[in-house]
């Protein structure tokens, strides 16, 4: 009896080991190719402002953050820099700079939802005709799955 119950537990062990793997691999296999630096710099050219995604966010941890330049265009918001890779992650514009989970949530009626953010080194993600960036201040992203912060840079004052 102690046997089985030590088999079960180790396997429920492995198990819970290997789907939280999948769940942090996943995306990372599915991920489409990230743009060149080159071609994610050639991108931010035409953009009208900038900012810095950094690690030392409140709600940035060890598997939750980004760094590196972000610009805002009329067409496309670019990062040059890198994420931790992760499932699910949306980009958004807020009319304020915010670094927690709780201050997303309160503020989420208030922002834009971009787009996507399908790769984690350098993005570049099409803004919609409908948006107006000089209307908001931050670009935040988002894990919608985990409902997690990931990272967010302020671009205007």
């Amino acid at each position: 009896m102690k046997k089985t119950l030590l088999l079960v537990a180790s396997h429920a062990c492995v198990l819970a080991v290997g789907f939280a793997m999948g769940i942090y691999a996943l995306p990372i296999l599915t991920a489409p190719p990230a743009p060149t630096n080159a071609q994610a710099s050639s991108a931010a050219s035409q953009a009208a402002y900038s900012g810095q995604f950094r690690r030392n966010l409140k709600d940035s941890d060890a598997l939750h953050w980004g760094e590196g330049t972000v610009s805002v265009g009329r067409q496309s918001i670019v990062l040059v820099g890198k994420l931790a890779p992760g499932p699910d992650y949306k980009l958004y514009l807020s009319p304020v700079f915010l670094e927690t989970e709780a201050d997303f949530i309160r503020l989420k009626p208030q922002m834009v939802r971009v787009g996507d953010v399908r790769t984690f080194d350098n993005f570049v993600v099409a803004v919609p005709g409908s948006v107006d960036v000089s209307q908001y201040k931050a670009v935040i992203v988002w894990c919608e799955s985990f409902s997690q912060f990931i990272t967010a840079a302020q671009y205007r004052q």
